[in-house]
């Protein structure tokens, strides 16, 4: 088949998006598919020029892996590095190579990738791609509406309240949250901008922080314990994984750099909360409408009551992420499961979803 990999743009999650998509390029090369990895906003070449042969000029090669550096991308140099004038979020010749593919793989992160925007344009232009709708990945980047529909499904979540620039809480005691807390922006991923606040001293720096990202941000009760997560594919959960940082929380290095956390799969837990775990991963997944594949944050406390944090429905590839390990602990190759989230996909839109 004829694949794009779709990644990098303007998110703070750039380059976890770029390396899952080296990753996923070369896996699906050597599954035999003609694969063009794209950059979503630098595009390719200028307007107008002759892209029919990309797809064929990829064929065997291999793309030298991209690792995620220790701190978010530039996104003012990224937009330097663009030379058409256009404003259009799509760079050069995006659409028209989407359109000759067979599948577009989204191996986008964050914002315009995992928020249902180019998904809903997309569908629009007649362009299948992996994972799910516009509507249920919207939902899902919005952390303060998913714990709206997690508490209708019965599946607990931290409390927690959103702020808003123009209406921020200068005072932490008028939270109504207990210290710690955490602060985090509410759209964001890879734990970009998110800060424990341990103390009233510490809240206005945090706060700060988020706000450096976005003009809303989420303020959540801190859930001392154990942290997991669970990959859902197919309304199937596959093992329970435990993340345990060597130090600090499961920040942005401690997400992306090796040998910075331990990753446990399947989980060294009783088989019962494992078991729970699972189920309500698969059923934070069908409460926000999520379809194919995607992935559910979890903490445990120490008395051990579980709370959803989050589902992501691009869930990171990169050679430390968690989704392709727990598929390995089920037998899984990288590869085959790239196979699989393309094939899933296909059946999606094929289906009419």
């Amino acid at each position: 088949m004829k694949i794009v990999v779709l990644a990098g743009g303007l998110s703070t999650e750039r380059d976890v998006s770029l390396s899952t998509g080296s990753m996923v390029s070369n896996a699906l090369r050597r599954k035999d598919h003609q694969v063009v990895l794209l950059d979503v906003f630098l595009g390719c070449g200028k307007a107008g020029d002759d892209i029919t042969h990309l797809f064929e000029a990829a064929a065997g090669s291999e793309i030298k892996p991209i690792n995620v550096p220790d701190q978010a991308a530039s996104l003012a140099s990224v937009k330097a590095m663009r030379e058409d004038p256009s404003d259009c979020f799509f760079g050069p010749n995006v659409i028209e190579l989407c359109r000759a593919a067979d599948i577009v793989f989204l191996a986008l992160h964050g914002e315009n990738g995992e928020d249902g925007r180019i998904q809903a344009a997309f569908d629009l232009f007649g362009i299948r791609y992996t994972g799910s709708g516009y509507l249920s990945s919207a939902i899902a980047m919005d952390k303060i509406l998913s714990k709206q529909f997690f508490a209708a499904a019965g599946v607990p979540t931290p409390r927690g309240i959103s702020m808003k620039r123009t209406e921020r809480i200068h005072d932490a005691a008028k939270t109504g949250l207990p210290l710690p807390c955490i602060s985090k922006p509410c759209h964001g991923g890879s734990s970009v901008g998110i800060s424990v606040i341990h103390t009233p001293e510490e809240y206005t720096a945090a706060l700060d922080q988020a706000f450096q990202w976005e003009d809303e941000i989420l303020l959540e009760e801190y859930i001392q314990g154990r942290e997991f997560s669970v990959a859902v594919i197919e309304s199937k959960p596959l093992p329970v994984i435990e993340i345990a940082p060597l130090k600090g929380f499961y920040d942005y290095v401690n997400k992306y750099k090796a040998g910075s956390t331990i990753e446990t799969c399947p989980a060294d837990l009783p088989a019962d909360i494992a078991k729970q775990i699972q189920d309500y991963a698969v059923s934070a997944v069908s409460a926000l409408g999520i379809s194919t594949y995607a992935r559910a944050d979890f903490m445990l406390s120490a008395s051990h009551q579980i709370y959803c944090l989050e589902v992501n429905t691009l869930p990171g590839m990169t050679p430390t992420s968690l989704l392709p390990q727990e598929a390995h602990a089920v037998g899984v190759s990288f590869d085959d499961l790239c196979e699989h989230l393309i094939q899933i996909s296909l059946k999606k839109h094929q289906a009419g979803n």
